[in-house]
């Protein structure tokens, strides 16, 4: 929930940039890349690009040392953007080391583009190889299987991932067609609440690794240590907590950590490609009340946001962001839609808003990072909403707030309380440095 400083500091984004405007707190996004990073430690974090492709949260995941996952070649251009300022094998390196196309199916011209870079691809069938094996035989490949994706709230079983009975023989057409293989990979399903899905995905992975030693397949990959590893992509699917019911990362982590220690031994190269988890909680969107009527008792509030721009994870990520009033008051059960003259955008039948919203009055929705502005549109010729950057580099050791929150002092929890100012005073002093109350942040 957010304080009164935090509402305040919103509606001054809102005042000068005009709405609707949609806030990414890159502080937020280096905070969720960290908490993986903590839960899951030996797991290469492979940011799925999709998830939200703002070039802005692209840079931020690569300072923090992330790697990415691309489904398709402008995605693969936005990382390379990047990179492309190194030395050639540099680059190349890190091309190997830190990109994996995942996406099964590719066409056959990006097939050829992607040739020239090598990029670790993933294929689940055995059209896929024969096209690969034209047009990018110097690509490395990882099998991609079919795992439950039961209770996921977007399942994507159904469309990729080769069943577990025939994983084998793939990889062994593969050798034969003289590609590399380098391990296998799974997708859980987007918004994972059933953490049985990745231990199944797990004992299947290791099914199929010790049936391809069984077999003398050749597969993986020799390190900069010279240690033969095979690679273990465990996919994405980390839950967010949208609500409160929604089971925690660190109950999942602790599962997928101790799973992981039991099934494999340290012969795989274990990486993940979290989205979702890495930008959800990260942004927030400021709309405005363009109009208002009563139907059928209920009143309804039309914003200049909808389903067809940043509301758009409402119908394709199956995922709701309860609207929020700035102002004060009693609640009631409120209709809001969007600005289109399409009934379809219904943004909700059952917001909780005060009834005495005015017209220009501000609204916020958060935790609106994932799959929402990403596949947001023009339709209707209402244009997306603007993008406004917060918190864009990191926090300097100077600007640390005093109290040793580890936080700055614009983010600190105790901000602009009287014990807080007066501890700051009693610290400065004792450094001889004097105090600064600025709680600003850099906007772009």
């Amino acid at each position: 929930m957010m304080n009164r400083k935090q509402k305040e500091y919103l509606q001054q984004i809102a005042a000068k940039y005009g709405t609707p405007v949609f806030i990414i707190d890159h502080d937020k996004i280096r905070e969720n890349y960290h908490e993986f990073k903590e839960k899951l430690p030996d797991v290469q974090v492979y940011f799925a690009v999709k998830a939200n492709s703002n070039p802005e949260i692209i840079k931020t995941m690569y300072d923090l040392g992330a790697s990415f996952d691309v489904a398709s070649f402008p995605e693969f251009m936005m990382v390379y953007k990047n990179i492309k300022h190194l030395p050639e094998k540099e680059r190349q390196d890190y091309i190997w080391d830190n990109i994996i196309y995942a996406n099964t199916i590719k066409p056959a011209p990006i097939l050829a583009k992607l040739n020239v870079y090598k990029p670790l691809v993933t294929f689940d069938n055995t059209e896929e190889l024969r096209k690969i094996k034209k047009f990018a035989p110097d690509v490395r490949l990882v099998l991609r299987i079919r795992v439950p994706n039961t209770g996921s709230v977007v399942e994507l079983s159904s469309k990729f991932g080769a069943h577990s009975g025939e994983a084998v023989d793939l990889i062994a057409e593969a050798i034969e067609l003289g590609l590399g293989v380098e391990g296998i990979s799974f997708h859980v399903g987007s918004q994972c609440n059933n953490f049985d899905n990745y231990i199944q995905a797990l004992n299947l992975a290791s099914s199929i690794f010790k049936e391809v030693k069984l077999r003398g397949l050749d597969i993986g990959f020799t390190n900069k240590e010279g240690k033969k590893l095979m690679v273990l992509d465990i996919g994405g699917g980390f839950p967010v907590k949208y609500t409160p019911e929604i089971k925690p990362f660190s109950t999942l982590a602790k599962k997928v950590n101790s799973e992981i220690k039991r099934l494999f031994k340290d012969n795989v190269d274990v990486i993940a490609e979290p989205g979702r988890y890495m930008v959800a909680t990260a942004c927030t969107l400021v709309t405005k009340i363009i109009g208002k009527s009563v139907r059928d008792g209920k009143t309804c509030y039309y914003l200049d946001d909808g389903v067809y721009n940043t509301f758009s994870g409402q119908v394709f990520d199956h995922v709701q962001y309860p609207l929020q009033s700035f102002k004060e008051g009693e609640k009631k059960i409120c209709a809001t839609f969007g600005p289109t003259c399409d009934a379809f955008d219904t943004i909700s039948l059952a917001d909780e808003l005060p009834e005495d919203l005015e017209i220009d009055d501000l609204l916020y929705a958060e935790n609106i990072g994932a799959y929402t502005n990403a596949s947001a549109s023009d339709f209707n010729g209402f244009q997306e909403a603007k993008i406004v950057h917060i918190n864009k580099d990191p926090i300097d050791p100077a600007d640390l707030c005093p109290c040793y929150s580890g936080k700055s002092y614009s983010k600190c929890g105790l901000l602009n309380t009287a014990e807080h100012q007066i501890l700051m005073v009693q610290i400065n002093k004792s450094k001889r440095v004097e105090p600064v109350f600025d709680t600003t942040h850099a906007v772009s």
